[in-house]
């Protein structure tokens, strides 16, 4: 029951590790008008949800798998290559910021755990990038919740940043995101599928559009968010 009540806790929308500040380049496709109506939000969000479901999953899975084994320098390596794997800089800043806070919660949650208050000291003093999969692999792994449901838990946290972001820059309802939530939430089991066997080596995320949107929002003039 503990392990539920805290999938719970992490899932929820209003867990405050910054997800309401980043919009998956979703600002910059509604001004561009790559995304307008539910159809093309769907479609948007899908792929943003395939792109982590192959990248910033598996290094989740690998990140909790290292916590339970007690391997910190894999978690550290695992850490060092989420961030390589990302192509601009408003993904690496919103895997930085979120996992930082991440951990900072983690510390507080955890009193006097080991792992978490050297992950939070090291992140502080700059030896590790403090992503926020692999923050989540550890604050899961550590809250006895396992890793198909941090992953389901992960998938979620994707799609609704995207979709809670669409409500305030496109032209949806609820009724629409929930919808949209509702049909991608069936496609969580395959992908965990795959992508549970993978190694660092197998990751991919070749999903250009969702770079070509960050970079533009970079230089743009819409700023509702971060990215």
């Amino acid at each position: 029951m503990n392990s539920i009540m805290h999938l719970l806790q992490f899932t929820d929308s209003t867990f405050p590790v910054g997800t309401f500040s980043f919009s998956n380049g979703l600002e910059t496709a509604a001004y561009e008008r790559v995304v307008h109506d539910a159809a093309t939000l769907e479609s948007y969000t899908r792929a943003v949800a395939l792109q982590a479901a192959f990248s910033d999953g598996v290094a989740a899975l690998l990140a909790h798998r290292a916590t339970l084994a007690g391997d910190y320098d894999e978690l550290c390596r695992t850490d060092s290559r989420i961030m390589l794997f990302k192509m601009n800089d408003e993904a690496r800043l919103m895997l930085g910021r979120m996992g930082k806070k991440l951990a900072e919660l983690g510390v507080r949650l955890f009193k006097g755990n080991e792992l978490i208050t050297r992950w939070l000291a090291d992140i502080e003093a700059g030896t590790t990038p403090g992503s926020y999969p692999v923050a989540q692999g550890i604050v899961f792994a550590l809250a006895d919740i396992d890793e198909e449901r941090l992953y389901a838990s992960h998938q979620y946290g994707v799609i609704n940043m995207v979709l809670s972001a669409a409500l305030r820059c496109v032209r949806v309802s609820h009724y629409d995101t929930q919808e949209i939530l509702f049909r991608l939430s069936a496609t969580v089991p395959e992908l965990y599928e795959r992508a549970r066997d993978m190694t660092f080596e197998d990751m991919n995320s070749f999903v250009p559009e969702m770079d070509i949107m960050a970079s533009l929002h970079e230089k743009g003039n819409m700023r509702m968010f971060m990215n």
